[in-house]
C-alpha cells in the first residue's frame, strides 16, 4: 500500500509538472498583467452590446508580446522555480494530510450518498479541515518558491537580470527584503485559499443536499463550485502577487510602475479604488477601465501624456 502510494504522489508532480510547463507562457502574461503591466496601448472598439471601449490585448496577444521581446526562451521565465514550489506543495499537502485522522471517520470504503445525514455532515466536515490544514502548510513550504518565480517574471517589466538562478534569487531576496521576503504575500494568498475552499465545501454540501438529488450530477458540483469559488476569491491572487513584487528593487514593484504599499490591505484598497482587483481574470476579452472620454463616439484614454500633448500644441 505504501509503494502505491508513493508510485501515485510522484505520478502526481510528474503530471503537475507536465501541465505546469505547456500553460507556463498562459500564467507568465497573467502574471504581467495582474502586476498592471500593459506594454500595448489599448484600441478603440465595442463591447458585445455594441457600447464604445478600448479594448486590451488578449492573453494569447500578451504572449506574442513577450516572445517578440524575449524570444521562445524567454516564454518560460520563471519555470524552474515554479515546478519545484509545485513539487514542494504536492508533496507537503499529500504528506500533511496522510498524517491528519479523525476518531468519529466514516468509513471512507461507503459512498456518501449511502450514508446516514449525519455522518455525511461529518464527513464533509472533517475533509474541509484536512484539506484546509493541508492547503496551508503546503502553501506556507512552497511560499518561497513562488516569490522566487514572480519576481523572475516581473523582470520583464524593466528588463532587469537580478533574478535569475534559483540559488542565486534565495540570495537577493534575503539581502532585499531579508527574511520577511520569502513570505511576501503570504497572507492574502493564505487568506484567498482558506476562503475558497471553505465556499467550495459548504456550497457543495448545500446543493447536493436541498438542490440536487441526482447522483450523476451530484459529481460536478464540486468542480463547479470550486471554480465559482475561485472566481470569487480572485481578488486575493492578485493582491498577493501585487505584494510578492511590492518594494524589491526591481521596476515592476517601484512608482511610477506601482505604488509602495504599507501592507496588503493598503494594495487592496488602491486596486479596489481604480477598479484593478479583477486584472487578468479574463483569457479573452479584456478592457481599459481607467480614465476615458467618448469623442466623436470614439473611446480615448486620458492620461498624463494626453495632457502633456495638448499643452504643447
Amino acid at each position: 500500500m505504501s509503494n502505491f502510494k508513493e508510485e501515485s504522489r510522484w505520478s502526481n508532480i510528474a503530471l503537475r509538472i507536465l501541465v505546469n510547463t505547456a500553460s507556463h507562457p498562459i500564467e507568465y502574461a497573467k502574471v504581467l498583467i495582474q502586476i498592471g503591466h500593459e506594454p500595448i496601448p489599448p484600441r478603440a472598439t465595442t463591447t458585445l452590446f455594441g457600447q464604445p471601449a478600448l479594448a486590451l490585448p488578449n492573453l494569447f496577444q500578451y504572449v506574442k508580446y513577450i516572445k517578440t521581446v524575449d524570444g521562445f526562451t524567454g516564454l518560460y521565465r520563471g519555470l524552474v522555480p515554479k515546478l519545484c514550489a509545485n513539487a514542494i506543495s504536492t508533496v507537503a499537502f499529500q504528506k500533511t494530510a496522510e498524517s491528519i485522522t479523525f476518531v468519529n471517520e466514516p468509513d471512507p470504503q461507503i459512498d456518501e450518498d449511502d450514508l446516514p445525514e449525519h455522518e455525511r455532515r461529518t464527513r464533509c466536515i472533517n475533509e474541509l479541515v484536512r484539506d484546509l490544514a493541508s492547503r496551508i502548510v503546503a502553501i506556507i513550504a512552497s511560499h518561497p518558491f513562488d516569490v522566487i518565480t514572480l519576481r523572475m517574471m516581473a523582470q520583464f517589466v524593466g528588463g532587469e537580470t537580478k533574478y535569475t538562478r534559483v540559488f542565486g534569487s534565495v540570495v537577493e531576496i534575503y539581502r532585499e527584503n531579508g527574511i520577511s521576503g520569502y513570505f511576501a504575500g503570504l497572507v492574502p494568498r493564505l487568506l484567498g485559499n482558506i476562503a475558497s475552499l471553505i465556499i467550495a465545501s459548504t456550497a457543495t454540501y448545500a446543493i447536493n443536499k436541498y438542490i440536487v438529488y441526482d447522483r450523476e450530477m451530484r459529481s460536478y458540483t464540486a468542480a463547479t463550485m470550486t471554480f465559482l469559488a475561485s472566481a470569487v476569491t480572485y481578488p486575493f491572487l492578485v493582491v498577493s502577487h501585487c505584494m510578492a513584487v511590492n518594494d524589491c528593487g526591481l521596476v515592476a514593484g517601484l512608482p511610477p510602475q506601482m505604488p509602495i504599499y504599507e501592507s496588503w490591505t493598503h494594495c487592496w484598497s488602491h486596486l479596489s479604488a481604480n477598479n484593478q482587483l479583477k486584472r487578468g481574470s479574463s483569457v479573452l476579452w479584456r478592457y481599459y477601465t481607467g480614465p476615458q472620454v467618448i469623442m466623436n463616439g470614439k473611446p480615448i484614454r486620458i492620461s498624463k501624456e494626453n495632457f502633456y500633448l495638448q499643452g504643447t500644441q
